[in-house]
């Protein structure tokens, strides 16, 4: 799903119109109607507005991820730390694992 699909999406999730999400950014509705259908691109300061206000990842509205909240950086740290306390061997594993998910995860 693209960026734009997503900036309509969670306003509908969130019962908003194009008004009220407008406002909320500092656009006119028009403004954020070209938004939402691909015809102007929305600058970062916005999208980050967007994503702290529906409470999701920058990665997900603009489509790059299908997780709507990023790992904190503490979990992030924590699962390095780990992999990296394992010999080679069971790192090689996890690799292969992480590998094999991925390929489900893009056949769904």
């Amino acid at each position: 799903m693209g960026f734009y699909q997503r900036l309509k999406d969670l306003k509908e999730d969130a019962d908003l119109t194009q008004k009220q999400v407008a406002e909320l950014i500092g656009v006119s509705m028009n403004h954020y109607g070209k938004y939402e259908r691909g015809e102007t691109d929305i600058p970062l300061e916005k999208a980050i507005i967007l994503a702290k206000f529906y409470d999701v990842s920058l990665d997900y509205l603009a489509g790059l991820s299908n997780q709507k909240k990023s790992m904190s950086i503490k979990d992030q740290v924590a699962l390095v730390t780990m992999y990296r306390s394992l010999d080679a061997h069971n790192q090689k594993r996890i690799s292969e694992n992480i590998v094999q998910l991925l390929e489900q995860q893009r056949k769904k």
